[in-house]
């Protein structure tokens, strides 16, 4: 066989465990014959697919099949940036109006943050303050001279720096604005991620930031997670997208949080 149809099966390979993540994430779960049926190969396939996404960490092999990562075990950074992806752009595009020159914009880790990182149009000077590799990578390759990363220990599964020293590098600086994203948001309207030390720095964020726009998409609305950060009423701003329940912007709404929806048809 010649390395371009070689180079071609991997490709397609790769494509298909991609999408089986992605899908595993949005179902939950599903058996081998459910995915052999979606992805239209064989279960023998399909096994070996599963074998390898749980060698990866991203999945959990149940009997007769696999489920998504969830809970403390949360999934790592490059499966969650593959999900809800219009959702997410939509949010960002919404986001990045509110970014103006000479402003200090903190963004906390996250996938939907490092959406607005690559959406942000060019507004010099504006100063970041991060403590995700991943936005702060965005950004530097974008062309942004001023990224002040925090520092700290680097093993959460969102890429996310935490730990002492990003909370006091934190506590030195002053934002005018902040993009907080979040894991979910629970019934009692807190605010959650599963990593206990990735809440603290979050909390650190939120108390040096003179605005806090939380981006979150609709799918982790009535969700729950070990840690709380700060609750729907201790923030200035919601944005979500088009999916999410009414009934939520009015609870939102009820707590004085002021509530944009963007669309996903944009």
């Amino acid at each position: 066989m010649s390395e371009r149809p070689q180079a071609s099966a991997r490709l397609m390979t790769e494509q298909r465990r991609k999408a089986m993540v992605k899908w595993l994430a949005q179902h939950e779960s599903a058996t081998v014959a459910e995915l052999a049926a979606r992805f239209g190969c064989s279960e023998m396939t399909v096994r070996r697919d599963l074998a390898v996404l749980r060698g990866e960490g991203l999945i959990r092999r149940i009997r007769g099949g696999g489920e998504i990562v969830r809970g403390a075990d949360e999934p790592p950074f490059r499966v969650k940036r593959e999900l809800a992806q219009a959702e997410k752009q939509a949010i960002a595009r919404q986001a990045v109006g509110l970014v103006e020159p000479h402003m200090v914009v903190a963004l906390s880790a996250g996938t939907t943050t490092w959406y607005i990182a690559q959406t942000l149009p060019r507004l010099d000077p504006v100063t970041f303050i991060t403590n995700s590799t991943n936005v702060a990578l965005e950004l530097y390759e974008r062309g942004w001279p001023d990224i002040i990363l925090t520092g700290g220990n680097f093993r959460t599964p969102s890429d996310a720096l935490v730990g002492p020293f990003a909370e006091t590098t934190i506590q030195k600086l002053n934002s005018d604005l902040l993009f907080l994203g979040v894991h979910a948001i629970d019934e009692d309207g807190w605010l959650c991620t599963p990593n206990v030390a990735e809440a603290a720095v979050d909390q650190a964020l939120v108390r040096q930031s003179a605005r806090v726009v939380v981006v979150a998409d609709h799918f982790k609305w009535g969700q729950r997670a070990l840690a709380h950060i700060v609750s729907l009423k201790d923030v200035d701003v919601v944005i979500t997208d088009d999916g999410i329940d009414p009934a939520w912007v009015d609870r939102a709404a009820r707590l004085g949080v002021e509530m944009r929806i963007a669309s996903t048809m944009s």
